[in-house]
Order: C-alpha cells, then sequence, then structure tokens
C-alpha cells in the first residue's frame, strides 16, 4: 500500500520545525554509551524520539519551500515524503504506559565519581565554520522563534541511569522496537543522497541551468550535514542497543576510542588503488606512499574516516593517471603525510595530477560539478556500499566529505599548484567535544 501524508501529519510537522535543534559532541556520545543499561538506552530512546523529529520537520519543511521550482521536482518530492514518513513512524510508535516508581528511577542519575562536570566541558567552537552556517532550522539563522527556545534546551543527551534493579519487561520491549523503527528508517534514507542529486539534475536540465546557485548550494550544505547528524544519532543508538555482536572494547556504538589512523589510512590507499585499476583497466594503479606514526590511535568514528580518505584520495589518483595518461610506466608517487598536534590530526594528501587552475577552485566545492566529461547516470544502489563508487562520480566527494571532517569540528582544505599537483589537508579534531554544528 503506498503512504500518503495527510494533512494532519504536515501540521505536527510545522509544529515540531518550530523548535531549535539540539547538537551532541563526540564526547557525550561516548560518555553517554560507555554501559548501556535498559534504562539508559530507555533514556536515550527518549531523547531521539524528541530530537529525531524536530530534525527531520526541519527537512520537511526546507525541502517543501525550495525556490524556483527544485520543490516541485519528482526526485526532492520524494525525498520529502521519506522524511514526512519517517517522522510519522518516530511520532506515532506507541511508549510503554510507565509506573510512577519507574518513572521516578528513570530520572535519577546514576552515580559519577565527581567526574562529570570536568568531562562535559563545554563545546569547542570549529573555527572554519560560520556561526549559524549549518543550522538545523529551515528559518535561516535567525531563531524568530524565541518562545521555543526555553522547551529545547531541556532535551539532554548524556544521561545514563543507574541500574541496581531490574526493569520492567516492557521497557527492554520498547527498546527494542524502537531500534527497529530507527533501522528501516535508515534503510529507507539510504539513497537520500543520490536521490536529491537526481532533483538537482531534473532541475538544471528543466532550467536548462550549468550551474547551481549559492542559495541551492548552500541548502544543499545544510540539508547534507544534517543528514550526517541525523545518521550519526542512528546509527549510534541501533549499535549501542545491540552491542552483542561487537565485543570490541574499544567501541562505543560505532565510535572508536582509539581509531587507528594508519590502518585506515592503509585500507583507504588499497580501496582507491583497487577502484582505480579497475576504472582505467589498468594492471597497477599509481603508488601511494604513507608517512604515519605506526600507533596513533584518536576518537572518531572510523566510517567518516575511511569516507572522506577514500573518496580524497580517488580523486588525486583519477588526477595523476588523466595528466599522465594510462599508458605510462611509472606514475609519480601520491603521498599521505599524517601528523598529530596538540589540537588537530591533520592528514595532507600530495599528488602530482597537474593541479587546479586557481578560478576553478571554489567550484570544487560545488556540488554536481566535475571535471569528467560525462557525469555517470545515477545508480540509486550507488551510495550502499563504497565499492560501486565510480571513480569519479558527480561531483560529491570533495564537499561531502568536508562536511564529515567540519561535523565533528575539523576541516577539509585544498591547495593546488597549476601545471604540478594538489594537496589537500583533512584536519580531524582530536578533542572530541565538539559539538554537531547544527545549532
Amino acid at each position: 500500500m503506498s503512504w500518503k501524508k495527510t494533512d494532519i501529519l504536515m501540521d505536527t510537522i510545522r509544529h515540531y520545525s518550530g523548535f531549535p535543534a539540539t547538537g551532541v559532541s563526540l564526547r557525550q556520545m561516548v560518555q553517554f554509551g560507555e554501559r548501556p543499561s535498559t534504562g539508559t538506552l530507555f533514556r536515550a530512546s527518549q531523547f531521539l524520539s524528541e530530537e529525531l523529529p524536530i530534525r527531520l520537520a526541519h527537512r520537511v519543511q526546507e525541502l517543501g519551500d525550495l525556490p524556483d521550482g527544485l520543490n516541485e521536482m519528482p526526485s526532492i518530492k520524494k525525498v520529502q515524503d521519506w522524511y514526512a514518513q519517517s517522522f510519522e513512524e518516530i511520532t506515532t510508535l506507541p511508549r510503554p504506559q510507565l509506573s510512577k516508581d519507574v518513572r521516578d528511577r528513570l530520572m535519577k542519575p546514576a552515580k559519577q565519581t565527581g567526574r562529570q562536570s570536568k568531562i562535559l566541558a563545554e563545546a569547542t567552537k570549529n573555527p572554519s565554520v560560520a556561526n549559524g552556517q549549518y543550522t538545523s532550522s529551515p528559518w535561516q539563522n535567525g531563531n524568530g522563534n524565541g518562545s521555543h527556545e526555553k522547551k529545547g534546551s531541556a532535551r539532554r543527551y548524556f544521561a545514563t541511569v543507574e541500574d541496581t534493579e531490574d526493569w520492567p519487561p516492557e521497557l527492554h520491549d520498547y527498546n527494542q522496537r524502537f531500534a527497529q523503527t530507527l533501522n528501516h528508517i535508515k534503510r529507507r534514507h539510504d539513497s537520500v543522497v543520490t536521490t536529491v542529486a537526481q532533483g538537482i539534475l531534473e532541475y538544471k536540465r528543466k532550467r536548462q541551468r550549468m550551474q547551481i546557485d549559492n542559495n541551492i548550494q548552500s541548502f544543499l550544505d545544510r540539508f547534507y550535514m544534517s543528514r550526517i547528524g541525523i545518521r550519526m544519532l542512528i546509527g549510534q543508538h541501533i549499535a549501542l542497543t545491540d552491542q552483542s555482536h561487537h565485543k570490541d572494547p574499544t567501541y562505543v556504538g560505532i565510535i572508536c576510542t582509539k581509531t587507528n589512523v594508519r590502518d585506515l589510512a592503509q585500507e583507504a590507499i588499497e580501496n582507491a588503488r583497487f577502484v582505480c585499476e579497475d576504472h582505467y583497466g589498468l594492471f597497477d594503479a599509481p603508488k601511494v606512499q604513507l608517512v604515519c606514526p605506526p600507533n596513533l590511535n584518536f576518537m572518531y568514528v572510523p566510517g567518516h574516516l575511511s569516507h572522506m580518505l577514500f573518496e580524497t584520495l580517488k580523486n588525486s589518483l583519477r588526477a595523476v593517471v588523466e595528466t599522465h595518461g594510462q599508458d605510462k610506466e611509472d606514475f609519480p608517487v601520491t603521498k599521505v603525510v599524517v601528523a598529530e598536534g596538540k589540537e588537530d590530526i591533520t592528514i595532507k594528501i600530495s599528488d602530482e595530477g597537474g593541479g587546479i587552475p586557481r578560478s576553478a577552485i571554489p567550484l570544487v566545492w560545488t556540488y554536481m560539478y566535475t571535471t569528467v566529461d560525462t557525469t555517470p547516470s545515477l545508480d540509486p544502489d550507488f551510495d550502499k556500499s563504497d565499492f560501486k563508487a565510480p571513480m569519479a562520480g558527480f561531483g560529491y566527494g570533495l564537499p561531502i566529505s568536508r562536511l564529515y571532517a567540519r561535523y565533528f569540528g575539523g576541516d577539509l582544505k585544498l591547495i593546488s599548484m597549476e601545471g604540478y599537483g594538489t594537496d589537500v589537508y583533512l584536519h580531524l579534531n582530536r578533542l572530541s567535544s565538539s559539538s554537531e554544528p547544527l545549532q
């Protein structure tokens, strides 16, 4: 049966979209997830059952208000419906009836050994992001809804519950149902990136535009940043609920407290070279030299880091092959250098792929800009697995990688020498107290 959105649902969404998002820091997520009990998970699901609808509602509103007929494109409408449907599923999931006694116990925080105030320090500001640049609320940067402000601030992600007694079985059941709902939603949204890209293509064809303007560009930045945040919260919660298969003590959900940079870089290099050989039919892709301290660990989401490294390396290898010709005997070596500072871990990827003219640098950060002559057709299953990733996509690799970097307080910068090559600097924040830039 096909799903239809009702007026009542759209009214509810409008109401929710007036509330601000609550940003969460990496450290809060780890603090919280160290020993998720039934009670603690229930508190987390309570936070998410309020926070996710707000974020989803922001997106439904913004997709509906896109200018210049972009909101009328079939693919954009489809994505808007996915968000509205997910909103409905979370808000209508029946909650358990709890006795006063259980409710009181849920509100009683676990005894911390006096560390709490120190650990949850103020979020550090990301110098790369302007205030309100990625704000989740569709009403640009001005919170014209002061009356809602207070309500939003009461929601806290971080809350560990004392876990001495047994919890009633309906709490456990609800936790499982909630996690299943999230899983279902996550799958529904798997191909959002490519579907929105498809919508932009539909719009460009209809309007006969080559380039998209700044408004659409900053909408896409906000939209994809918000998607990273929503998927992070959902993925984290599913993994915490299902920690049985993760016996690895260094993992809290999908966050690894000891992410090994060298291992991930090595793996990304192999993947990128494999895709390059496959794409160009090469016997041996350009070599990549890795300079990295062997046991450099920090707290991060390995999936995010792998994604950024793979995308940037793929770009470098492509530039090297295209510049030097596919039949060259030995290509110049691309270097990956990892340095560890007090605030940041920085990864520099230097290629000799001929560089980019200075006038084209701003275009590198625009969506749908690609140096490839023909944009590959968008396979709807494309972003389900990295290996279907075309060697050169539709100009999404760099802008989305930069969002991943900025999401946890880092940045991605590019410096080029036309006629020689390009250096990409990936800054990763190691203070882990940087909050999502969605407020």
